[in-house]
C-alpha cells in the first residue's frame, strides 16, 4: 500500500495544475502530501487487519468505523463532497457512487490475500460500504486484481489480456489521451488510465510519472498506478526513504498535521504482511 501512498503524494501538488510534460514533472516535491486517498488507504487497510477472518457483516461494520474515524481524524485531507457528506452521516448507507474513491483505496487488499477470487472478494467489501454503483465496485476489483496479479509474477501481457477480458478495455495509449484528456473523477474514466500507465512504464518511478502526466485526478491516478507499479516492481529505496522522511515532518504538509500517523499505518501494515507471510 505505500506504493498507493507515495503516487498520491506525488501527484498531490499536479492535481489542479496538471503537467503533461514528463520532463517537467518532479516526484515527491516540496509540498507533495497524502491526500485523501492515503487516509482512505489507512483506514481500509487497518480494518481488514483487525477482521482477518471475520465474517463479511463484520468486515463491513469495520470498514464503515475506520474510514469515518480517520475521515474525522483528518476532516481536510481533500475528499469529495458526496464522500464528506457521508463522514458526517449518521446512517452510515452506501451512496451508488461510481467516483474513483472506491480504486484509490483498495490497495491493501491485492497484498492480503492468497487467491483472486478472495482478493476480488475483499475489494467489492471496501468498495460496497460507499461505492456500491456497479462501476465503482468493478474499478476497486480491477484494481485489487493488477497488483495480486502483479505480486504473484503474472506479466504485464497477461495483466493487460485479464484487465480487458473482466473489466476495462485498454485500447488506447497514454501518448493519444494526454492531448485532450481532463479531470475525470469516475472509475471508468481514471482505473483504466491508471493501469495503462502501470503497463507503459518501465520501473516505479517511470509508472508514476506517467500516471501524473495524463493530467485529470493526478494524485488518485497515480496512487492507483503505484499501487500496481509497486508489486510488480517494488519501490527504489531512494523513493521510498524520501517518501518516509516527508511523512515523518509533520509541518510540510498543508493539509494534515499529523503524517506520522501514515507512516505508522504503513508500517503496522508491512509488518502484519509479514507475520502472515504475505
Amino acid at each position: 500500500m505505500f506504493g498507493a501512498i507515495i503516487g498520491d503524494m506525488c501527484g498531490s501538488t499536479y492535481e489542479f495544475r496538471n503537467e503533461k510534460r514528463i520532463d517537467k514533472i518532479q516526484l515527491l516535491r516540496i509540498g507533495s502530501t497524502p491526500t485523501d486517498d492515503s487516509i482512505m488507504t489507512v483506514a481500509v487497510a487497518r480494518a481488514l487487519m483487525d477482521t482477518w477472518g471475520d465474517s463479511d457483516a463484520v468486515v463491513k461494520t469495520a470498514l464503515v468505523d475506520s474510514m469515518q474515524y480517520y475521515g474525522h481524524l483528518f476532516p481536510h485531507a481533500g475528499y469529495g463532497g458526496r464522500f464528506f457528506r457521508w463522514l458526517e452521516n449518521r446512517e452510515r448507507k452506501p451512496y451508488n457512487s461510481w467516483g474513483n474513491g472506491s480504486g484509490m483505496r483498495v490497495s491493501a487488499t491485492g497484498w492480503m490475500y492468497d487467491s483472486l477470487e478472495d482478493t476480488l472478494h475483499a475489494a467489492r467489501l471496501t468498495a460496497e460500504v460507499t461505492h456500491d454503483h456497479p462501476e465503482g465496485i468493478k474499478g476497486a476489483q480491477a484494481i485489487a486484481a493488477a497488483i495480486y496479479l502483479a505480486r504473484t509474477g503474472k506479466s504485464k501481457s497477461e495483466i493487460r489480456q485479464f484487465i480487458e477480458d473482466n473489466y476495462y478495455k485498454l485500447d488506447f495509449t497514454l501518448d493519444e489521451i494526454r492531448p485532450w484528456y481532463e479531470f475525470d473523477v469516475s472509475c471508468q474514466g481514471s482505473c483504466p488510465q491508471a493501469i495503462e500507465a502501470f503497463l507503459e512504464g518501465d520501473s516505479f518511478d517511470d509508472v508514476i510519472l506517467k500516471a501524473i502526466s495524463v493530467g485529470g485526478d493526478s494524485d488518485t491516478i497515480a496512487a492507483m498506478a503505484g499501487s500496481i507499479a509497486e508489486a510488480f516492481y517494488g519501490i527504489p529505496e531512494a523513493t521510498a526513504e524520501k517518501a518516509m522522511d516527508m511523512l515523518q515532518q509533520d509541518a510540510a504538509s498543508p493539509f494534515l498535521e499529523h503524517y506520522c500517523v501514515v507512516a505508522e499505518a504503513v508500517k503496522s501494515f508491512e509488518q502484519w504482511l509479514r507475520d502472515h507471510n504475505k
